[in-house]
């Protein structure tokens, strides 16, 4: 019996802090956002990327996916961006599982500076090609799409700047220690 309580003690511990990393990647992207008046689509800077780096980096990439496929996506069909919801589901999933599976690899978890940054540049063409695909189907055009890279580099770019640094920081505080 006292496995099978550590058992579901863990996979209750999992599904809610996978459940608050989620709700906090929606929360950033909700209330921390900025409109880019770059090109005809503009763009958005929001804090949600540095929830989802924060959440691949401390966490590991089954968790840093999850909540930033599902907070991502739960924006987007909140805010009326619902034809991208499944693109963002996606896109952020797979940016968010890559992150973590390199700054977790070769039994890193995530302690590395320059492993977390190299993870984060690496990420970063996941993101633009899959939203590059994602204008393309739905503007039905290969062209106007171009116009989001900056604002998504941006983007990223922000991310990385602030997350980096802060994961850090929480790692030294052992933020992740049960």
């Amino acid at each position: 019996m006292q496995k099978a309580q550590g058992y579901s003690n863990t996979r209750t511990y999992d599904l809610v802090l996978t459940a608050i990393l989620i709700a906090l990647v929606f929360v950033a992207t909700v209330f921390l956002n900025i409109k880019l008046p770059i090109g005809a689509n503009g763009g958005l800077i929001h804090l949600g990327t540095v929830m989802l780096f924060l959440s691949s980096i401390l966490f590991g990439p089954k968790k840093g996916a999850i909540a930033g496929a599902v907070g991502m996506a739960i924006f987007d069909l909140m805010a009326g961006w619902v034809l991208w919801a499944p693109f963002t589901f996606v896109t952020r999933g797979l940016q968010g599982y890559l992150v973590g599976k390199l700054a977790w690899s070769k039994g890193r978890q995530g302690d590395s500076f320059v492993v977390n940054l190299l993870a984060t540049l690496l990420s970063v063409p996941v993101m633009l090609i899959g939203y590059y695909l994602c204008e393309w189907i739905l503007y039905g055009n290969a062209i106007t799409p171009f116009a989001s890279i900056p604002g998504n580099l941006v983007q990223n770019a922000v991310g990385i700047a602030i997350a980096l640094p802060l994961s850090a920081v929480l790692k030294k505080m052992n933020i992740t220690a049960r």
